[in-house]
This record gives structure tokens, sequence and C-alpha cells, in this order.
């Protein structure tokens, strides 16, 4: 016997997240969800339990749509749940209950390298949600394959490494594990005159760069020049992988590169000392990014509509309209994320 049910505390995800398997990143441990619910999210925690395990979707609803508990900050989200059948029963149940509280869940940004999306799909698909399957934003990392620094370094594009050859040597770069309140001053100076939007949540992202200093996580930089910080950046590095979280750059120091200097710097630290063996440059897809990268992962959002429910027939008039619009299928992965 399965037993569904709803939280508004992410308190109940401490066990859930304890297992790295179900954590396997920063964005997926109940800390994490701690955050976002702090920032002014409310957390809807819907867990399906039977004798030997449970999982969860961590959820936030309004006005009838069920989205993920998530801000721009989360390099992904997905499902908290064992492998194999037991645990796509127990998604299943949680998809099946989930009709009881809205018309329409839209679950994003969802990777599928390690299947959560073709996951999530079916078990909504079996529970007997409509599901539309479209691909919403790009994820650029880089394998580093066993290559010291030096190495990946050697490989970069040649007006990269130029660029380092000729301006490494006109800053000064500050590293440290460490949360320094002054250094985290300068980050945000230096944000607010970049050319980046404006933050959404400072206070947040401040508290997560402290509790990752204290968990021995964090790698944060500075480039200076003339004593004076013009770059910062901040990376987190945790099983096997380092996090890219955020970077900037005073655009009045641009023809210095110390930004670039930087990014360098980092790279040399999580390869050669901390051993990473991926560096995840989060979404979005700038183009200096795949200067840095050389994979790039697709991430995905799924629709769920319960077209039983009158509210839900607007939304798939919609969702149909804009298929029409546009082809936005990806053939590598359509015969898994196809939709039903």
């Amino acid at each position: 016997m399965i037993e569904a049910r709803y939280h508004d505390s992410v308190n109940v995800l401490q066990d859930l997240s304890a297992d790295r398997t179900f954590a396997p990143s920063p964005f997926d441990r109940a800390e994490w969800y701690g955050l976002l619910a702090e920032s002014g999210l409310t957390p809807l925690i819907a867990i399906a339990s039977d004798p030997n395990a449970s999982a969860a979707l961590t959820l936030t609803e309004k006005d009838g749509r069920i989205t993920p508990l998530r801000n721009w900050y989360s390099f992904t989200w997905r499902q908290m749940a064992p492998s194999g059948e037991q645990g796509d029963r127990l998604l299943r149940e949680i998809a099946s209950q989930l009709k009881t509280r809205g018309h329409r869940v839209t679950l994003e940004p969802v990777p599928d390298e390690d299947g959560s999306a073709s996951r999530l799909a079916e078990a909504f698909r079996q529970a007997g949600w409509r599901v539309e399957v479209s691909q919403c934003d790009l994820n650029h990392v880089l394998a580093i394959d066993g290559r010291n620094f030096a190495e990946y370094r050697a490989a970069l594009p040649g007006r990269l490494r130029t660029t380092l050859k000729r301006k490494a040597k006109k800053v000064e770069i500050r590293l440290s594990t460490e949360f320094d309140p002054d250094a985290w001053h300068h980050y945000e100076r230096i944000y607010a005159q970049s050319w980046k939007p404006k933050e959404d949540f400072p206070d947040m992202l401040r508290q997560f760069a402290e509790a990752e200093a204290a968990a021995g996580r964090l790698r944060f930089g500075l480039a200076l020049y003339e004593g004076e910080p013009i770059a910062a950046q901040f990376w987190t590095v945790e099983n096997d992988t380092a996090y890219i979280h955020k970077l900037a750059h005073l655009e009045s120091h641009r023809n210095l590169s110390a930004g670039t200097t930087l990014t360098a710097a980092l790279f040399e630290r999580v390869i050669d000392q901390d051993k990473v063996s991926l560096v995840d440059f989060g979404t979005g897809d700038q183009p200096y990014k795949s200067d840095w990268m050389n994979a790039i992962r697709p991430r995905y959002r799924i629709d769920c509509l319960d077209i039983r429910q009158p509210r839900a027939w607007l939304d798939l008039a919609r969702l149909v309209l804009q298929r029409l619009r546009s082809n936005d299928a990806l053939p590598k992965l359509a015969p898994r994320l196809g939709a039903g």
C-alpha cells in the first residue's frame, strides 16, 4: 500500500536529501529548498511512501498551476525517488494525487542525462495526464577526461590562450574557500556595476555561499588591479563536480580581461587540486561558455494537463498552438521524450 501526502515545510526532505542518490547536486538538498522557502516561495512537498521507501516532488502552487520549488539560481530540478520500479510506482502515485491539487503541472528545467525527464514524463502519462515535453534551455559542461589544467588549457581556443598569455600578469588573483564578508561585498559591488541583471534574491545567495563555505565546498575568486577588485566569481565543488554559480567584472576595466584570467585560475584550482571530473556552467547559451566547455546538455520542460478539468482546456489550446508555431522537438531524444 502506498500513502501519498502533502507538506508545506521542506523539513520533511531531510531524510531523503541525506541520500546522495536523491540529492546529487546543490539544488537537490533540503537546505537549498529551505533557502527557497525563506525567500518567499510557498512549498508544496508531495510525498508518496510504502513500507520500504519514499519519493518526493518539491513543488509550489498558484491558481491551480503547480510548478517546481525553484528560482533562477537553480541549474536543474528533478524528482527525489529511488531508482527502478519501486521509485516509479511512488512517482506515479504522486502524479495521480496531484490531480486533486491543480489542473496543470509544469516541471522545468529537468535534465535527462540521468533519465529524470523521461522518468517524470512517463510517470505523469501513466497517471492519466496529457504530457508535452519540449526543450527549454541548455547546459554547458566540461568533461575533464583525466586531463590536468595544462593539458586543458592547451586545448582552449587560440584567441583565449592568447588573451591569457597577454593579460594574466596584469591582475592579481585571490582564491578562497572561506566566506569573507568584505570579499562578498566586493562581489556584490562588482555585480551591481556589471552587465548582469539585478539580483532577485541577494540575501539567499549570500546565505548559500556562507553555508557552502562552512561545508568546505566554496571556491571564491577575486581579480584585482592596482589593489581594486574588478572581477569576482562564485563556484562550489561537490560530488566530483564544480558548479559555476556567479561571475561578473567591471566593464570599465574590460580591456584587462580580468574575468578571463580569474576563470582560468578557478579552472586550475578545481582541476588540479579538487580533481573534479566535470565543470557545470549552469543554464543559458551565452557564446563565451562555449570557449571553456566541451559539451552541451539539453534541459526540458514537462507540461502536464488534466484535460478532465475544464480549466485545462485553454492551456491545452495554447500548447497546441505553440507546438504548431515552433518545432522544438529533439530527434536524438524523441523516442524517450515524445509527447503523449
